[in-house]
């Protein structure tokens, strides 16, 4: 009787398993959201487009692009949160995520609670002020601060984001203080900008097209070599700062997403990664591919989170203080 029990007990759950097998054999058969952290027409939204364009035809079926801008960057990784884990819903995980527990108290775990996919590519960050500022190079606007202090303002894409605290570690590394104004994303951060509202801007190249057409000039840029397109902006390794910032992202799924659905879209979107067309929107913006696999993706994200503690802490961010 024992024996039958544990039989039947045990064909029982095959059956209930049965569904979920077929759905990671049959993924996908409907279109999968992208939920991506900036608003339409920056580089994140033209950069993640043409990915998704070409995983869809990978894939089968389309992957559809959804902007959800603001609180840091956050908000597609909040999403994953109350998404069903079936692959058909997915973010971009930009680095806030790895320090929002850190500022703002939330009730789950970039870490624990997120499938980590695979990593796409990095931002070129640099900083611009218009082509009429005064500021002709970062020792003028070093100058400007020291002797001004508090009153020189820049604007990033949002607080906490990587262009905000970048600045700010450069700031206390150059003893100046600065106002920050933040925005939802590139295209309102550079009309600010070019409107007069703030007098600089850290950002990712969503201003290449205006230095390209003289409204803006570089001051700065925080990769480990000078940007090919602008070979007269001093990096900030160059100028004496040991700072180096290029804020990898990639694309996660909801925990308890299915190992084989992973691996599905990590395979689509590795193989979109490759297409010429991405390689091509990319350098648009001076950016290029950085791939990482799920694992190594997984392991990026653990390191992150401490690393990003530390940086937290130094700038007096964390909660309670």
């Amino acid at each position: 009787m024992f024996r039958r029990t544990l039989i039947g007990a045990a064909a029982l759950a095959a059956v209930f398993a049965l569904p979920a097998v077929a759905s990671a054999q049959s993924f996908p058969d409907k279109p999968i959201k992208l939920i991506i952290a900036f608003p339409a027409g920056g580089p994140t939204d033209v950069t993640m487009r043409q990915l998704a364009d070409n995983a869809g035809k990978i894939l089968g079926q389309p992957v559809i692009v959804e902007n959800k801008p603001g609180a840091g960057g956050t908000l597609p990784a909040q999403a994953l949160q109350t998404s069903q884990s079936d692959g058909y819903t997915i973010a971009q995980i930009p680095l806030g995520v790895f320090r929002i527990g850190y500022t703002t108290k939330i009730n789950w775990d970039p870490i624990k609670d997120i499938s980590y996919v695979i990593n796409v590519t990095g931002y070129a960050f640099g900083m611009v002020v218009p082509a009429d500022s005064p500021f002709k190079t970062w020792k003028d606007f070093v100058s400007y601060a020291k002797a001004n202090p508090g009153k020189l303002n820049y604007g990033s894409t949002g607080n906490l984001t990587s262009p905000h605290l970048t600045t700010e570690v450069l700031a206390q590394k150059a003893d100046i203080q600065l106002q920050h104004v933040p925005f939802k994303g590139s295209a309102d951060l550079m009309q600010a900008l070019l409107g007069g509202h703030i007098m600089a801007a850290s950002d990712s190249t969503g201003w290449a097209p205006y230095v390209d057409s003289g409204k803006l000039r570089v001051l700065n840029t925080w990769g480990d070599k000078r940007l090919e397109k602008f070979p007269d902006a001093p990096t900030l390794k160059e100028l004496g700062y040991d700072i180096v910032q290029n804020s990898p992202f990639g694309i996660g799924a909801p925990k308890g997403t299915s190992p084989e659905v992973v691996k599905k879209l990590h395979d689509a979107f590795k193989k979109a990664m490759e297409e010429p067309s991405y390689v091509a929107a990319l350098g648009r913006y001076d950016m290029v591919p950085i791939y990482m696999s799920s694992a190594d993706y997984t392991a990026f994200a653990q390191k992150t989170m401490s690393s990003e503690k530390a940086v937290i802490e130094k700038l007096g961010l964390a909660k309670g203080n």
